[in-house]
């Protein structure tokens, strides 16, 4: 079974901002210990004692606010390159989803349901495409942090499967999305990572986190399909324009992994 860890950044009410992301990456079930137990040591140079108290959510990362208040930026900026980097695991092989909606291309009632059937459907070709190839028959399961939008996800997701949706049906979903609290679980806060750093990249032109995360959408036929789009002319330009930042992120930490891919 693959899980699709997904988290989301913006909101389509908020008239601060102008693009809503639901994006996240999936894991092959036995593939998740390993991933946590290379997360939870970058957490442990805030706090050794307690590294379960230092949870990685965007926002907080970036602003200095809550349990990251008093953390000098490098130190915030190293952490956020160290878990986004773990993308990189060629064994792994995580793939990123993400829906981008830009408010002004649509309905806000309409934003959750567009994105959700989005991510859902080029996850379920993903799972599709491994018996295509090779036979490899897999069934998913969306994971997402328990403060989303838990009944209407869940009540989509029922609706996608059984009736279908505007790209089909979802034919290898093993169950409704499943909703953890965020603070237990590493892989909600690196899917979290990723949704905010796609957000910034379009809302606030920055794409440091952005490319550090590009490489990892899912491709199919060399074609950028895990990515999907709602967004105007003008976002596009503006994103063609971007300059390089002002301060551009580190390399990521060289380590050890002690762990192998699997658990066991």
């Amino acid at each position: 079974m693959y899980l699709l860890y997904l988290d989301e950044s913006g909101h389509e009410h908020d008239p601060n901002t102008d693009f809503f992301v639901l994006a996240g990456f999936a894991i092959f079930e036995r593939q998740t210990h390993w991933l946590e137990s290379n997360i939870t040591p970058i957490a442990a140079r805030f706090n050794q004692q307690d590294p379960a108290d230092i949870e990685f959510h965007g926002s907080p990362m970036y602003g200095a606010k809550e349990s990251w208040s008093g953390i000098a930026p490098t130190e915030r900026v190293q952490a956020l390159v160290d878990v986004l980097s773990l993308l990189q695991n060629h064994q792994l092989q995580l793939r990123v989803f993400a829906s981008v909606i830009e408010k002004s291309t649509m309905p806000a009632n309409q934003i959750l349901e567009r994105s959700f059937e989005a991510v859902a459907h080029q996850f379920d070709q993903y799972l599709a495409d491994m018996w295509t190839r090779k036979k490899d028959a897999q069934r998913g399961l969306v994971v997402c942090d328990k403060a989303s939008y838990e009944q209407k996800l869940q009540a989509l997701s029922s609706l996608f499967k059984h009736k279908g949706h505007n790209l089909g049906r979802l034919r290898n979903f093993a169950e409704v999305p499943l909703f953890l609290d965020s603070k237990a679980s590493r892989l909600i806060q690196m899917a979290d990572l990723i949704a905010y750093w796609i957000f910034r990249y379009y809302q606030s032109k920055d794409d440091r986190g952005f490319k550090l995360i590009e490489p990892y959408i899912l491709r199919r036929q060399q074609a950028r399909v895990g990515l999907v789009t709602s967004v105007t002319q003008q976002t596009e330009d503006a994103l063609a324009a971007i300059q390089p930042h002002k301060y551009p992120f580190p390399d990521p930490t060289p380590c050890r992994t002690p762990h192998g891919n699997e658990e066991g």
